[in-house]
């Protein structure tokens, strides 16, 4: 499993190489200019004010000498200053990824359990009223945009309920509150977003969740299992959820980069500061080094969610080996 986990970690680096490379010249080559706040309202910024920003950032150079020279300070940990303010891009990420880091695990963790026990239940008792119901259920979440979803629930909870907070992560006494009152105070403010998130990815995690348990249900040790007279907890848990588990790890897997490309919708809806919201803000004012940034920290996510996956793989079933066979 060790030497796997270091071929798979030298096979990332052609492989981020090439994504950043790519992502380098894409976002470069996106019409537009880098936007400096208040200077694109201020009628005395001038066209040499914007070709003194290119100078002193090195955007005046090739495309590819800015590339390596961008790669150079990423092989230290250094991924530049933003355009936008002129502060290390390393620390605006750092601000903004444990609010989105603890909000996207929460929704991960409740999509998961929710879309099992709905599959499992589902595969058990499929074509009755449950299976039925469920299904009609995730299938309009699928349905739904999730913008739109979320703008009828900011609708309805927030403004003529006013069960949850429109928008923010905090209340304006979030100071003077205690250490407990801090902890329910941030959990009122995302339970409103978690809810948008989880009701969107539920749809397609249940469809596999119930899919691959009925596979699993028609295989034949499974009949011969129930012939033996195994309890049906015993074979629910301990024979057939283990093998309907595959194709439910390689989700997990990549859900693991959708903590950052899920979160730009939602949090630019209800104002939350995470990664999600730099990364749209980055966008807009064309600030490339935090877009950079940003978009190594995806491709890291990336790689560590399908190596996981892998790793979750030779764990539960046992017939997948990663090392080369004893001749």
């Amino acid at each position: 499993m060790i030497s796997y986990i270091l071929k798979r970690l030298l096979q990332f680096i052609p492989t981020f190489l090439g994504i950043t490379l790519i992502v380098f010249i894409l976002i470069h080559l996106v019409p537009g200019k880098p936007t400096i706040p208040g200077a694109d309202l201020n009628v005395k910024t001038s066209l040499d004010f914007y070709e003194k920003i290119k100078k002193i950032y090195g955007l005046d150079k090739p495309l590819l000498i800015q590339y390596l020279l961008w790669l150079k300070k990423v092989l230290t940990f250094d991924f530049g200053v933003s355009i936008s303010d002129n502060r290390p891009v390393i620390e605006k990420i750092k601000e903004r990824a444990g609010i989105t880091l603890i909000i996207n695990l929460i929704a991960i963790i409740l999509i998961f359990l929710i879309s099992g026990f709905i599959g499992i239940v589902g595969a058990l008792k499929r074509g009755k009223f449950f299976d039925n119901f469920t299904t009609v259920l995730v299938f309009i979440g699928y349905s739904v945009p999730s913008f739109w979803f979320a703008l009828l629930c900011i609708q309805f909870f927030c403004v003529r309920l006013q069960i949850f907070p429109v928008s923010g992560v905090h209340s304006l006494n979030y100071e003077a509150l205690s250490f407990l009152g801090k902890i329910k105070d941030f959990l009122w403010h995302i339970s409103l977003p978690v809810l948008v998130t989880c009701f969107g990815a539920l749809a397609g995690i249940t469809r596999y969740f119930r899919q691959s348990l009925i596979e699993v249900l028609n295989k034949e040790f499974v009949i011969a299992l129930k012939a033996k007279g195994l309890p049906k907890k015993r074979l629910l848990f301990s024979h057939i959820l283990k093998n309907a588990l595959l194709p439910i790890i390689t989700l997990i897997g990549l859900s693991i980069p959708g903590l950052l490309g899920g979160s730009v919708i939602f949090e630019s809806i209800f104002s939350i500061p995470g990664m999600g919201k730099l990364f749209y803000e980055a966008v807009m004012m064309r600030d490339y080094f935090l877009i950079m940034g940003l978009l190594t920290i995806g491709a890291i996510l990336t790689f560590l969610g399908n190596l996981i996956a892998d790793i979750c793989y030779a764990l539960v079933d046992p017939r997948i080996k990663y090392q080369k066979p004893k001749v």
